[in-house]
């Protein structure tokens, strides 16, 4: 009896009515013009770099994902939450932060927080949480800060031609590997930064968050699934460098060049989907429910409402209201207020440095290849080998940044070393016995407590020592993150995130005492401080 009255009075649903979704529109236009120069800087990132340009997909399948939820929508009135103001107020001040610092960063993560705000004011926390995930997505078209991209490409590039070169040698084939080159006698090959892996990890990995996302299994499995991505990409990208390896020794280099190295770069991204396909059929075999993958992958498209339904339309939300608003006036005065530009202090070209310095030094331009280059991003360097008669040469090298605030910033040397085969014997923080005119530490301590970071770096019977240190706006650093602690800092007090790494390196002949080659740099560095404020402003 109950359920024919059931089927005679359907459970009624909720639709927006039109205006209301007007206000949406609006609400949305607000929140993309109040992040704009964060996303304007985020969609040139998709462009510019390849790791990222599944980019412009990420929001079509947000968008896709809230549609298919349309249906659990629908079955509840949803009012909206005054709380999601706070989320909006938060996302913006992560905006303004990202505007007075430079950092595009905080603006494109303040842009997805306040969405995420914009929906609490539209349709409550209970509507949120239904559509929380497809929301998360956005978080993955977002790029990572430029040094953290470097680094993991640096130890993804040593780690698959590690791998790679035992299967070259399982094939049978003498090879040597001196970090990330491996040489086949008759052709060298170098695993770049495009062959690290990361052009198949990071879509690699929206694509397991999603089969995740859709996958009806334990939570375990979910997890195992999104963070099976990993090796996978790093094995896969390993069998495509040994490969190559193999038929380049039987074929020739044209193995490695051209069209066919691109195909195999698809084919192995095909071969990862197909892998990672192998593994959710077979996790749904695992465990108390037994299931084929089409049982278990929850891809639904979202029930049309029957006929005769009875539709009930939402109240307005004055929060999504108060919110666009909220937006609306942030988004003017950004697009109207003139752009924040940071001071980039005169200084003299680093071409211009002097090859002759007193004290007898005499020095000799070195070169950088263009791809390292592009790679370092870097506005000015210089590279030279100075040397005094009788003594062995300095390697002097330093990379001026104007800006370091959109991600391109100086990086630690030690993410260099490996892939050059130099592994690091010691490593240390030493003061030197200098006075270096207008340069602090950390706290702004005096010229004499200057710091170093001394690295003893070695490759079969070779040694060499390394001095580097950070010159950031008259501050000597010698840690990474208060580098990126500082440039936030001073790009909100100062307007400025210009700054240099400098580095000097040595060799240490079999036999010299380590002291002698500590003289050397100490001496080297003394002579060139007083010049090196010309190029390097404090």
């Amino acid at each position: 009896m109950s359920s024919v009255l059931i089927s005679q009075h359907p459970a009624p649903v909720w639709r927006v009515p039109i205006a209301h979704w007007v206000l949406v529109a609006l609400a949305g236009l607000a929140v993309i013009a109040a992040f704009y120069p964060g996303l304007r800087f985020m969609v040139a990132t998709w462009d510019q770099v390849e790791e990222y340009s599944y980019g412009y997909f990420i929001p079509v399948i947000t968008a896709f994902l809230i549609w298919q939820k349309s249906d659990l929508l629908r079955l509840h009135e949803l009012r909206g939450s005054w709380t999601g103001l706070l989320l909006i107020a938060l996302g913006l001040c992560l905006g303004l932060l990202g505007e007075f610092s430079a950092i595009r960063l905080f603006g494109q993560y303040g842009f997805i927080v306040a969405l995420f705000g914009l929906s609490v004011c539209f349709i409550g926390w209970r509507g949120t949480r239904i559509i929380a995930v497809p929301l998360a997505i956005l978080f993955f078209m977002i790029p990572l800060p430029q040094f953290l991209l470097r680094e993991l490409s640096q130890q993804l590039q040593l780690v698959s031609s590690e791998i790679g070169v035992w299967l070259i040698r399982l094939a049978g084939i003498s090879v040597f590997l001196e970090g990330n080159v491996i040489d086949l006698g008759s052709f060298k090959m170098q695993v770049v930064e495009a062959c690290s892996g990361l052009r198949y990890l990071f879509p690699l990995m929206v694509l397991g968050f999603l089969a995740a996302y859709f996958f009806q299994g334990a939570m375990w499995k979910r997890v195992l699934i999104v963070l099976s991505t990993i090796p996978l990409t790093i094995v896969i990208n390993s069998l495509r460098i040994g490969l190559i390896g193999i038929t380049v020794e039987h074929w020739g280099s044209k193995m490695a060049e051209g069209l066919l190295h691109d195909f195999e770069g698809w084919f192995m991204f095909m071969l990862c989907l197909v892998l990672l396909v192998a593994e959710m059929s077979l996790l749904a075999r695992i465990g108390g429910r037994r299931e084929s993958l089409r049982a278990v992958f929850g891809l639904e498209y979202p029930e049309p409402v029957a006929k005769g339904t009875p539709v009930n339309y939402r109240r307005f939300s004055a929060p999504v209201l108060v919110g666009a608003l909220m937006l609306a006036g942030v988004g003017v005065a950004t697009l109207v207020a003139p752009a924040r530009e940071q001071i980039r202090p005169e200084r003299v070209p680093l071409a211009q440095f002097p090859l002759s310095l007193p004290g007898g030094w005499s020095g000799r331009l070195d070169y950088i290849d263009r791809d390292v280059l592009a790679t370092l991003a870097v506005d000015d360097h210089l590279i030279a080998n100075f040397a005094r008669p009788g003594e062995p040469w300095i390697n002097f090298y330093t990379a001026y940044y104007d800006t370091q605030s959109s991600g391109q910033s100086a990086h630690s040397p030690r993410t260099c070393m490996p892939a050059g085969g130099w592994k690091i014997a010691q490593l240390e923080e030493m003061p030197l016995p200098l006075s270096l005119p207008g340069v602090s530490g950390v706290s702004g301590a005096a010229a004499a407590d200057m710091r170093v970071n001394r690295v003893i770096i070695q490759k079969g019977d070779q040694r060499q020592l390394v001095y580097y240190w950070f010159n950031q706006r008259g501050r000597v650093l010698t840690n990474e993150l208060a580098v990126k602690w500082f440039i936030l800092y001073d790009g909100i007090t100062r307007h400025r995130s210009d700054g240099a790494l400098l580095r000097l390196v040595t060799p240490v002949p079999p036999g010299e005492d380590i002291a002698l080659a500590d003289r050397r740099l100490t001496s080297f560095l003394t002579t060139i401080a007083p010049t090196l404020r010309k190029h390097v402003p404090d």
